[in-house]
């Protein structure tokens, strides 16, 4: 497949204000050609000086952030500058707006005004909190909004405090989902003509992280706690090791990879434990558990228990530091990693991790200086026509991608996020399961009492991630099965599978096979390492993802070990990263024609997180950790409140909020000394303020801490557990949380998605499917089975409600040509 232009050169966006979400999402617009202009002031976005900052001091975060875009300077102070940046946007397609993050000395802009005039105007504004409920005017960064979105409280040390990873977490989620608010209704204007205008919570896209374990411990009615580095309920082991030489990231979860590893590890005597088949039940013995395989680990390098790890299919990778991405070949090669220009120096970052092979994005570029303009040969001209548009069409749909078709071949995390948010946004999700091989999030266990219970049908990590979707089961491996899949595939607009890269392949749903069904689709292939890896063969999680791109090497303390910052931080990640790629080529697909494949490694949607350390580590040889301090902010961290476990997240982000914190905590000397209001003088005593500060926190209740501080514009937030959320006052006060009802659980909640169109969130139109719910309605209604038909294949096990038992499995006879295995 020959690449052609880029996807979205025929879009305009301005960006205005100043925020690392909506930079972001702005810059992914960029990636795919358009022509994006970033709004300054005349001192440059204040980002321009976050740190960590290059040996030439500009900053790492900025250059990330903003390659490929073009740089305007605004001057409030001129007469003619609302005039001048009213007419800038006028000429645009989108308008993404920072500005409640930081206004960056933005003129003021009648958004509504110019939205009356120019009503294909798509418009994207961006907050921490929404712009309503008790929390809309707190003052907040990065580390202060993970710690209330229950980000921060399971990572660390038993006794404390919690461990964070340094910022860049916030902005990469809400940039992903500001892009896919922005690229859908893109896709919507193409029917319609008409813009949207969405806002976004840069807090509740945080939840997208925090919401798994939020549910696991409402259904489990366990309260989860921290304990201890690199553990996370309810899998074990599923963290980073010592080896020989180097680290080891291990995540055993089913039966089957928890003996592999036993026997790896020549321990009989642990895999043949009937009191440790399961994750939650190794859980209770880890001390005991890794006193014996630890050793183990030891006599061998990391790279050498990877290999053994491959032949026996077990999720484990080596841990790279940042200085072994700069010199993997396959990452540049894929263009994961790749060259910028800042100025005069040359550095290597992240590079864009939607890897559409029609229509790939570029590969690194320029960032732009002050006031700089970029041209490209390819980008529009200075007509206002933008994306083409269906004539004599008014209004819009409810949903912006109502009369899409998606058929989901994934299971778990990662896939099924991507495509519950498609259908969250109105398209028609058909999921393919087997009764044989259902969605392993209905639970791993196969033995015949927890099938005959249908407990498969009781777990509310699948019901979350499947909701708004219908569900159908069909045995792949027979060839009935074969061409009733390939018949709705001809039907739809878009496959998705996470999948091991061969497995459609081998069943006969390739993607040149299925493109010949159907040239417009768009097909993705979320495999861990990505179609062509020399590692396309390494079993992977989202535990497997975090550890495997380097970024637990920047967490934690600069003489400890990697720290992972959560349980399974690659599959969310994946997840949207893998919507944002499907929109894009989902516009290209309706404007040409052309459908395409678009080969996702969610590996690599992981390293965008750790840009700046690979920006600073291409530049200067070296990268420096942080722990639950700031390379910027004095003080930062978590500080202990009164009651067990209770701690509070703090940071004073300027000058002034440094005194009126000083004062607050008895310090008035502080707060008069003119030499503290520069942070690098308050960094030579940085221990006793955060001793004095902890004095003062230690005998407050946590919410009376945060009341206290917030009054006082000082951007804190208590320390929550994910299940913490469901009593969260804002999340109450803006319905973030919809209550449904499902067979098999009852009354549940259900997390909305973080972009809205108005005051309330996108409505929940179903519940996740049972096993096969729909096969009837979907066999008889999109193919036209007949009744005779439909029973004749669920008498031969081609399609069924009901999943088969490990027993049922051996006693299946296998079908000519095919393995169970």
């Amino acid at each position: 497949m020959e690449p052609t232009k880029e996807a979205l050169s025929r879009l305009r966006v301005v960006e205005i204000g100043s925020s690392a979400a909506t930079s972001y999402c702005a810059r992914l617009f960029a990636d795919f050609g358009s022509e994006v202009w970033k709004v300054e002031p005349p001192a440059g976005d204040p980002l321009r000086c976050s740190a960590p900052l290059t040996p030439g001091g500009q900053s790492a975060w900025f250059a990330f952030l903003n390659f490929n875009k073009s740089s305007v300077v605004i001057d409030s102070a001129d007469v003619e500058a609302v005039k001048g940046l009213t007419g800038l946007i006028e000429s645009c397609d989108i308008l993404v707006d920072g500005r409640d993050i930081d206004c960056a000395e933005c003129p003021p802009v009648d958004v509504a005004a110019i939205r009356q005039r120019h009503p294909r105007l798509i418009y994207l504004e961006a907050s921490w909190f929404g712009q309503d409920g008790p929390y809309s005017k707190f003052a907040a960064c990065d580390s202060v909004v993970r710690a209330l979105a229950g980000l921060i409280k399971l990572i660390g040390p038993v006794e404390g405090p919690p461990l964070h990873a340094p910022d860049f977490q916030t902005g990469i989620l809400a940039g992903l989902w500001g892009f896919i608010a922005a690229s859908s209704s893109v896709f919507a204007r193409i029917q319609s003509g008409a813009g949207r205008s969405y806002s976004l919570s840069i807090f509740e896209a945080c939840i997208s992280l925090s919401e798994y374990q939020l549910f696991e411990a409402f259904q489990r009615g366990q309260v989860m706690r921290r304990i201890g580095i690199n553990r996370f309920w309810p899998n074990f082991p599923a963290g980073i090791y010592e080896t020989r030489r180097g680290w080891l990231g291990v995540t055993t979860i089913t039966p089957t990879q928890w003996r592999s590893f036993c026997d790896m590890l020549e321990l009989p005597q642990l895999r043949d434990d009937p009191a440790l088949v399961l994750g939650a039940d190794r859980l209770n013995h880890m001390e005991q558990i890794e006193q014996l395989f630890i050793p183990r680990l030891r006599s061998r390098t990391a790279q050498q228990w990877f290999v053994e790890g491959l032949k026996r299919k077990i999720p484990i990778v080596p841990v790279p530091e940042i200085s072994d991405l700069l010199e993997d070949k396959e990452k540049i090669e894929r263009g994961a990693i790749v060259t910028i220009w800042l100025g005069e120096e040359r550095a290597l970052t992240a590079g864009s991790m939607q890897r559409l092979t029609l229509t790939p994005p570029r590969r690194g570029g320029t960032v732009p200086g002050l006031g700089e303009w970029q041209a490209f040969t390819n980008s529009r001209s200075n007509s206002t026509s933008g994306v083409s548009m269906s004539a004599g069409r008014s209004g819009r749909a409810e949903q912006p991608l109502q009369g899409t078709r998606v058929i989901d071949f994934s299971m778990g995390w990662a896939g099924p996020l991507c495509t519950r948010t498609l259908a969250d946004l109105g398209a028609d999700v058909i999921k393919v399961e087997a009764i044989q091989y259902p969605d392993w999030w209905r639970g791993v266990d196969r033995r015949p009492d927890y099938v005959n219970r249908q407990m498969h049908e009781k777990t509310l990590r699948f019901c979350m991630m499947n909701r708004n979707k219908r569900g159908i089961t069909l045995d792949l491996t027979r060839p009935e099965g074969l061409t009733l899949a390939k018949r709705l595939i001809a039907s739809a607009d878009i496959v998705v599978d996470n999948y091991s890269v061969d497995v459609l392949p081998k069943l006969g749903l390739g993607y040149e096979i299925i493109r010949m069904l159907n040239p417009r689709l768009v097909v993705m292939s979320m495999s861990a390492f990505g179609t062509n890896s020399a590692y396309r063969g390494c079993r992977a999680y989202g535990s497997t993802l975090e550890q495997g791109a380097g970024l637990p090497t920047v967490v934690g303390t600069v003489n400890g070990p990697p720290v992972m910052s959560h349980v399974a931080f690659g599959d969310a990640i994946g997840g949207l990263n893998g919507c944002a790629a499907v929109l894009v080529a989902l516009i290209h697909a309706r404007e040409t024609g052309q459908g395409q494949f678009i080969d996702l490694a969610q590996i690599e949607c992981m390293i965008p997180l750790a840009a700046p350390w690979i920006i600073i580590q291409s530049l200067c040889g070296t990268s420096t950790r942080y722990g639950n301090r700031h390379p910027q902010f004095v003080p930062h961290g978590c500080f202990r409140c009164a009651g067990e476990d209770s701690w509070i997240a703090l940071a004073a982000t300027d000058a002034a909020m440094w005194q009126r914190l000083a004062s607050l905590i008895g310090r008035a000397d502080w707060a008069a000394d003119p030499s503290l209001k520069l942070a690098d003088h308050r960094r030579t005593m940085e221990d006793e303020i955060e001793s004095t500060i902890e004095a003062w926190t230690r005998a407050r209740d946590p919410e009376q801490v945060m009341s206290e501080l917030q009054a006082a514009r000082i951007a804190a937030g208590v320390v929550h557990l994910p299940i913490d959320l469901l009593q969260d006052p804002q999340l109450r006060s803006r319905s973030f949380f919809q209550e449904l009802d499902r067979a098999f659980i009852g009354l549940h909640p259900q997390s909305s998605i973080p972009i809205r169109e108005g005051p309330r969130p996108h409505s929940i139109r179903r519940t996740a499917p049972t096993l096969g719910e729909h096969n009837k309605e979907i066999l008889a209604g999109l193919l036209g089975l007949s009744e005779a038909e439909i029973a004749d294949l669920e008498t031969k096990g081609i399609i069924g409600t009901r999943m088969l038992s490990e027993v049922e499995l051996r006693q299946r006879p296998c079908p000519q040509g095919t393995s169970t295995t």
